[in-house]
């Protein structure tokens, strides 16, 4: 298990013996010991996987150094890289670890159980690495598999293919929102800038490098209360959410020390950038560029910053992909020390979990000997803007891959068979992202029978008119898994009168019929560049989503519906 050995939380043992009451004593003993049992679901959790997520997060301001982080940790745990372009069946083996990528923000990882056959169960968990939409998959045959399915990515502000601006004496940076984020919160925030860069190298050959800039040189200012005194605060996404990164005065400074002479000005007739403009026809020896060269489309010192963290020379860079994060690291919070403050929460927490759960749960030499299904895990990139990519779970990602391994062990001597389809059938798939917490200044905003709250466990979110694909035997089966771990969970619905988000799970579960549950862990002011987790429910979900992954083949077979 993953972090401390505990015996058990009193307050879930608690309500199982005040359930089995007459019903006349259930309202008084409830009452009586609710804040007794509060007291303990948070108690009786380990603070050791909420630090961790917060190693996690701080050293992931991307989806591609998400997706790294995941695939190191993963190795670490006896993975084994496989590559989607290569034949699997003389490398994929009943009893091995394996996990790949798409594009390297995206990654899917899975544990093959010893008695697993062609066709069998998967249990998949499903998480973003981006926003919240839809998804079409389809799944093995046979046996059940375990999945669960997240995602990387989180509203973000990316910098534009030409960047390069200045304004009033100031050096800018164009960029472009990602998402739907709440963007008045980046105003006034200390912003750097990572991503990955595409270089050329010795051999020729195009290379992708990660990089992060850890120290703040972007900021967006508000104007001053003086100057415009609005009632509430609105702003042009265009023209007024444009970092700063500094005086072109400065800059002019800078390149005059480093050069020797001193260029007019930053707007592309510097005396230094006569030498490389590959559009000056008279300088017949420099070789033909289709585009600008980087250091012409945005401002040089952001680039030579760049090229510094790649270990490249600027002039090795062909491109890059580059978006801007809050340099404030995450922390625990609280006056006990109850919470977590961060960037990124949605959905990088629900990532992390759905990793550690599949690592831990394969932990032991023979966690697998006498399974007989798969154990999954999908981050995927773009939610936060429809997952409708090649990296989306709207891709056939996660369907190409379950139909390879519904017929592992096959050696391609049925190519005619219905393992594929039996396997989707017997399948079930945890749909995991962040849900809301109650926010105590708009307890108005929430269906008042069901406020969930941080630190009392994982939320089950439901809908009616199926934004979230759970339904009742989802609810049964997560219910047992969550009774096995002695974890606690919540259940979440919204008010009539209000709007509602989706997840990857409805398109999800409608693309490979698969059985499909949508869950997440309370959070506080959701796509805000710093956001509000409990730090217990880390704790909580991984063991809930190890528990998922352990009992699935006993669970699935106990629970009939068709």
């Amino acid at each position: 298990m993953i972090g401390d050995a505990r015996p058990g939380i009193p307050g879930i043992n608690l309500f199982n013996v005040l359930w089995r009451q007459p019903l006349s004593l259930k309202a008084i003993s409830l009452n009586r010991y609710s804040s007794v049992a509060s007291r303990y679901t948070t108690m009786e959790a380990s603070v050791e996987p909420g630090h961790d997520l917060i190693s996690f997060i701080n050293a992931s301001p991307t989806p591609f150094h998400a997706v790294d982080s995941v695939k190191q940790r993963l190795i670490r745990a006896g993975f084994n890289e496989i590559k989607e372009r290569d034949a699997w069946s003389s490398t994929c083996r009943p009893g091995g670890k394996y996990c790949l990528t798409r594009n390297t923000s995206t990654i899917l990882a899975f544990a093959v159980g010893k008695k697993w056959r062609p066709g069998n169960p998967i249990a998949m968990i499903g998480a973003q690495t981006g926003l919240r939409k839809r998804c079409a998959l389809p799944l093995a045959s046979g046996d059940a598999d375990v999945q669960i399915a997240n995602s990387t990515d989180s509203p973000t502000l990316r910098i534009k293919p030409v960047s390069k601006k200045q304004s009033e004496g100031f050096i800018q940076v164009g960029v472009e929102t990602y998402g739907g984020g709440l963007w008045h919160t980046w105003f006034d925030r200390d912003l750097s800038t990572a991503g990955r860069v595409m270089v050329k190298d010795n051999q020729g050959s195009f290379v992708q490098k990660l990089v992060s800039i850890e120290r703040p040189i972007l900021r967006i200012p508000t104007l001053a209360i003086h100057l415009d005194r609005q009632e509430t605060f609105s702003f042009n996404k265009e023209t007024q959410l444009l970092p700063i990164a500094g005086l072109v005065a400065a800059e002019l400074k800078r390149q005059e020390r480093k050069n020797g002479t001193r260029p007019a000005d930053l707007n592309g007739h510097e005396q230094l950038d006569r030498k490389t403009d590959m559009a000056t026809p008279e300088i017949e020896s420099a070789p033909f560029h289709p585009l600008k060269t980087p250091m012409e489309r945005h401002h040089p010192y952001v680039v030579e910053l760049i090229a510094g963290e790649a270990g490249v020379e600027p002039e090795n860079i062909v491109d890059f992909e580059m978006v801007l994060y809050d340099t404030q690291k995450s922390c625990v919070g609280g006056l006990n020390d109850e919470l977590i403050y961060s960037s990124r929460l949605d959905n990088l927490e629900m990532s992390y979990c759905s990793t550690m759960a599949l690592i831990s749960s394969v932990s032991s030499p023979t966690s697998l000997n006498d399974d007989s299904t798969m154990r999954l895990i999908s981050l995927f990139d773009h939610e936060e803007i429809g997952s409708n990519t090649a990296q989306g779970a709207d891709s056939n990602f996660l369907p190409s891959v379950l139909r390879r391994l519904s017929v592992l062990g096959l050696n391609d001597h049925q190519p005619n068979n219905t393992y594929y389809e039996q396997s989707l059938a017997s399948s079930f798939l945890i749909s995991a992202d962040m849900a809301h917490s109650v926010n105590p200044n708009y307890s108005g905003k929430y269906e008042p029978d069901h406020k969930p709250e941080m630190n009392k466990g994982t939320v089950i979110k439901i809908n009616a008119n199926a934004r979230y694909a759970t339904n009742s035997p989802g609810i049964v089966l997560l219910q047992e898994a969550a009774r096995r771990a002695e974890v606690p969970l919540q259940m979440f619905v919204v008010r009539n009168d209000s709007s509602c988000g989706s997840t990857i799970g409805p398109m999800l579960s409608a693309g490979l019929g698969t059985r499909t549950l949508d869950l997440g862990n309370a959070q506080l002011s959701m796509h805000s560049i710093r956001e509000t987790g409990g730090l217990y429910d880390v704790d909580y979900a991984i063991k809930l989503f190890e528990s998922f992954f352990e009992h699935y083949s006993e669970l699935e077979r106990n629970i009939m519906i068709d």
